[in-house]
């Protein structure tokens, strides 16, 4: 059943990068996410169904439109595959570290779920586009907000854990404000889509937990800086460089859900802290 479930996430989940791929490429060129539809940019025929199975129908293709063998961006099917892949770990994590067992319903373990696999899916978008324009869309943010709060809510309220929703609060309120006064202090490392996108991760991290907040945030910082000083070393970036933190916050966000509580008995362990 376990396994079953993973798969089901999985194919799900190449679904919706199918159409985060969408999402990706219009949303930051204010273009509506459902008209027209799907098709070739040079020839503009509509894409068939049958073309539009994620992954499989440019392995078909071998990589070009069926009308006018226009080369297909390697990035579709790699972000089909990448969503899957995600969907179907965090699947797997719920099922281990959060398994149904530890939930007093199972109307609360799918919510659960479902929140997460919110949150990975918009994690995919967000990432992309600040990688390739530098924003991060309020669109796509405010949906986070809304999406976590409403589910988190209902799987509070349905487990009775009341708590976790104070700290759900307190965690989107310590990374916005954290986040804003360093924009505010260094505006030019710090966009007013990082400060927007950090109330988002500190809700899902907050709602973990204290040591899921501290490590997610703390990772943030750290994976950047590391990437950074890569770039430099590696001579392709200069001091002034413009490198999207998005991208990073996010990567950072996930490793405080998935191994958060971990990192954290490991560090408070190393200096006899527990």
């Amino acid at each position: 059943m376990a396994l079953f479930l993973v798969i089901a996430a999985g194919i799900l989940g190449s679904a919706i990068g199918s159409f985060l791929n969408v999402v990706v490429w219009r949303l930051p060129r204010n273009e509506s996410l459902v008209l027209p539809a799907s098709h070739c940019p040079r020839c503009g025929h509509t894409i068939r169904w049958f073309d539009n199975i994620p992954i499989l129908s440019w392995l078909v293709l071998r990589g070009r439109c069926r009308d006018c063998a226009e080369p297909i961006s390697a990035r579709y099917p790699a972000v089909e595959l990448a969503t899957a892949l995600a969907f179907a770990g965090v699947t797997t994590w719920m099922l281990l570290a959060q398994g149904p067992h530890t939930f007093s319903t199972l109307a609360g373990w799918i919510l659960c779920l479902v929140a997460f696999l919110v949150l990975a899916a918009i994690s995919i978008a967000l990432g992309l586009i600040d990688l390739e324009v530098h924003r991060l869309p309020n669109p796509l943010v405010f949906f986070g907000y809304a999406a976590g709060a409403v589910l988190l809510t209902a799987v509070s309220l349905l487990e009775g854990e009341h708590g976790r929703l104070l700290s759900a609060a307190i965690g989107l309120a310590a990374m916005f404000v954290a986040y804003l006064v360093m924009a505010l202090v260094y505006p030019g490392g710090m966009g007013f889509g990082d400060v927007k996108l950090a109330g988002v991760l500190g809700l899902y991290l907050g709602w973990l937990g204290f040591a899921e907040l501290v490590v997610g945030a703390f990772s943030a910082f750290l994976l950047g800086g590391v990437f950074a000083v890569a770039m430099l070393i590696a001579r392709k970036a200069g001091r002034k460089s413009g490198i999207p933190f998005g991208p990073w916050m996010l990567a950072g966000a996930w490793v405080g859900i998935l191994a958060g509580k971990y990192i954290a008995a490991w560090y408070l362990a190393l200096f006899g802290l527990t």
